[in-house]
């Protein structure tokens, strides 16, 4: 029953991906400093919820390790 619940879940899930791809279309120009890109909504939103994904995936493996250095006893 899992394996159909976690099958239905990606279909859904790619489904509603989809969606938004194709109804984001069209494209824009991000400039930062010098340099501009022109590229997709879709492919922006999600390179950033990739980007934000990573970055706070990272800040919470540094809060963890920060604070089990600091749960140590000292020497």
């Amino acid at each position: 029953m899992a394996k159909w619940f976690k099958t239905a879940v990606i279909v859904l899930f790619t489904a509603v991906v989809l969606v938004f791809t194709l109804q984001n279309i069209q494209s824009v120009t991000v400039a930062f400093l010098t340099a501009s890109i022109t590229l997709p909504v879709s492919l922006l939103v999600i390179g950033v919820y990739v980007l934000g994904m990573f970055t706070g995936g990272s800040l919470l493996s540094l809060i963890r390790h920060v604070m089990a250095d600091r749960r140590q006893p000292q020497d």
